[in-house]
């Protein structure tokens, strides 16, 4: 049935027909195995294949050569090796109707050469990256004939593979090294004008097509300005492009703005929730003006309103949205079905960059079977067994996806929960500023439980008797925690980060004591700075700011303490704590041994984690026929739980989330999620 909706329109990219003009972007989620996009990277895109996106597109900074080596969880595209690899990727995401294009890149000066082959890097001058902090050396004639196979070389395994197409990703990378003033002070035909600093590019590009021949997708992922006064601006970065159309070996160009060399840049380039939604839509639009090639953009084009005037005005021709497909994998297929109220909505928490900035896999902060498809459902499936009647104790994170799963599976649910509000945490770490969209996730889970029809019992400290009542065959306590601040001599003295959120507004001198090293602390501190009368101060055991926070959102956190004048103290442990008149003064030892410090202050703000509350979980544990013991094997290999220890126990019982030890968001709903699709 054909619809008038422009977001499922088809179109034409030179040999493939697209069902619909919803794309994902490449990127890189640091999910391969010796480089390669082996099953858990497949099934990851096939997701999305599923869920009725047109085009999927894989392999961020996939690299072509050998000086070029992966920093952040590419896959390697510079040997054969990778052709049945690409082969069974291409059969698994085409039996989908679904197109299939790897993204390939020389990094140029944006890796290492302490990784892979220990080669020098190189760039077309010796300018070292404030990100990746090599110092490159200067490309010959010889490097850049080299490369340029390479790059031909590459995507030639791409259409040997089977793929409808190859991205070759111009920003930020080797080719807008050549093209950036700020990165290329060559004297030879390479450097200078637009048109030498240009050279590369075309070479490049026409070498690619004339080894792919004309049955293949060829891209650019490009860069419009590079947002610095030493960079190239938009004037110039649509001239670029106009080049690159001009030339006709592109079929069509995704285009970013900004530059990605440092850490803030970076964090600017692909903004979270400080950002409005679709930061950078309205200069694609004037990009579109000057450019008639098929247009791709994707950054935080978080919702379908957005994706929709973004095609119907003519801005894009596909519009890319890559961050949102983490969160929810089956976004077309919901639109299609008029369901889009029901789309998991992506807040922009950035967890899933965050994650690979720190050398990890990309994690959806509260979508727990991104990335896991192997073992975790999207969609979860009505039991086969015996109905159930499940209570949860707790309307946080962990509870509501507990209470989600359960009902989604078919069995009966009652939560319990102590406020009028569900959310638990995510309740208070949605008021500290620019975090606010965090109440997204709980919006979400809201009307999945209301559509569900799970009985909530507002305003219930739920004991023992109120749970035993409701004569339950599953008992899951997801409770939380409450602030641990009992960490020195004195600190009772000491307030929470919650408290600080919610209670009366603070003022004067504000010490913001941070044992923790995500997000709650420093949110805390730049949300506080941002009142009247208050000087905030951030001290930390660690050697950092927010040191278990990845680039997207430490990067945030430091420009606004620097702009709000938060001064930072790394390395102080807390030691006492002590009335000082009307004040307070906190002594620090020093993690390294250097000598202690004093601070005098209005208020000490502590963020040490939680503590489990867990009385129901102990009280019931004698009357639960498993001992509120988890079979961790049965957990990991995705088997429902058998334990039985107590032939007179009436319930199973289980506890997740903080309730076992205080953790995060994502670990609270994957404990859910695994313990209770088996149910």
């Amino acid at each position: 049935m054909s619809s008038s909706d422009p977001l499922l329109q088809p179109f034409q990219l030179r040999h493939l027909t697209l069902k619909n003009r919803v794309v994902s972007t490449p990127h890189a989620p640091a999910y391969p195995e010796d480089g390669k996009p082996k099953l858990r990277y497949q099934l990851y895109h096939e997701e999305k294949a599923k869920g009725g996106i047109g085009m999927t597109m894989f392999g961020g900074s996939s690299f072509v050569a050998s000086d070029t080596p992966s920093v952040f969880g590419q896959i390697d595209v510079s040997s054969d090796d990778i052709i049945p690899y690409f082969q069974q990727f291409a059969e698994r995401i085409h039996r989908h109707q679904c197109g299939l294009i790897c993204q390939i890149s020389h990094l140029g000066r944006r890796t290492t050469w302490n990784a892979g082959n220990w080669m020098p890097v190189v760039a077309p001058s010796p300018v070292r990256e404030p990100a990746h902090r090599a110092f490159p050396r200067e490309m010959d004639k010889h490097d850049i004939k080299r490369i340029i196979q390479a790059y031909a070389a590459a995507a030639v395994r791409c259409k040997e593979g089977g793929l409808d197409g190859a991205e070759i990703l111009l920003h930020g990378h080797l080719p807008e090294q050549f093209l950036s003033p700020a990165t290329n002070f060559r004297g030879d035909e390479y450097g200078g004008s637009l048109e030498n600093r240009m050279r590369f590019t075309l070479e490049l590009l026409q070498g690619v097509r004339a080894a792919v021949g004309s049955d293949f997708i060829v891209g650019v992922r490009i860069g419009a300005n590079e947002d610095f006064k030493e960079g190239y601006g938009l004037s110039e970065g649509i001239e670029a492009a106009q080049m690159v159309a001009e030339q006709g070996h592109s079929d069509y160009m995704t285009v970013n703005f900004g530059s990605i060399e440092s850490h803030y840049t970076l964090a600017k380039h692909i903004p979270g929730m400080w950002s409005p939604l679709a930061p950078w839509l309205h200069q694609a639009a004037e990009f579109r003006k000057h450019v008639k090639t098929p247009l791709i953009h994707a950054c935080r084009i978080a919702d379908i309103a957005t994706a929709r005037h973004a095609i119907s005005e003519g801005i894009l021709d596909l519009v890319g949205m890559t961050r949102a497909h983490i969160a929810d994998p089956h976004i077309v297929r919901k639109i299609e079905a008029k369901r889009e109220d029901t789309i998991r909505p992506c807040v922009g928490a950035n967890y899933c960059l965050d994650r690979v900035g720190m050398g990890l896999d990309a994690l959806c902060m509260h979508n727990a079977a991104t990335g896991r498809e192997a073992t975790m459902p999207h969609v979860i499936a009505k039991t086969d067994g015996p109905i159930r009647k499940v209570v949860v104790v707790g309307g946080g994170p962990g509870g509501i996806e507990a209470a989600r799963v359960s009902a989604r599976r078919g069995h009966k649910v009652v939560l319990f929960e102590a406020t009028g509000k569900l959310g638990g945490q995510l309740q208070v770490a949605a008021l500290a500023g620019w975090r606010k969209d965090l109440i997204g996730i709980v919006d979400w889970y809201a009307r999945e439980l209301d559509e569900l029809d799970v009985d909530i019992r507002w305003n219930t400290m739920a004991s023992l008797a109120d749970v035993e009542a409701e004569k339950p065959n599953i008992v899951i306590v997801a409770t939380g925690g409450v602030p641990d601040t009992d960490l020195a001599p004195g600190s009772d003295l000491a307030i929470s980060v919650w408290d600080a959120l919610t209670g009366p507004a603070l003022s004067g001198d504000i010490l913001v004591y941070d044992d923790n090293g995500q997000p709650s602390a420093p949110s805390c501190a730049d949300h506080l700075a941002a009142r009247p009368n208050a000087k905030v101060e951030y001290v930390t055991t660690d050697r950092a700011a927010a040191y278990d926070m990845g680039n997207q959102n430490f990067a945030i956190f430091l420009r606004n303490f620097y702009r709000k004048g938060v001064s930072i103290t790394p390395d102080s442990r807390i030691k006492s704590v002590e009335r000082a008149g009307n004040k307070l003064k906190v002594t620090f030892s020093n993690e390294y041994g250097g000598p202690d410090i004093e601070r005098v202050v209005d208020h000490l703000v502590v963020e040490h984690g939680t503590v489990p509350v867990d009385e129901v979980f102990r009280e019931a544990r004698a009357r639960s026929s498993n001992d509120g013991v988890l079979d961790q094997e049965a957990l990991i290999s995705g088997v429902p739980q058998t334990v039985n220890l107590n032939p007179d126990g009436s319930y199973m019982l289980f506890r997740v989330g903080d309730a076992v030890a205080s953790r995060n968001v994502h670990a609270a709903i994957y404990d859910s999620l695994r313990l209770c699709k088996d149910f």
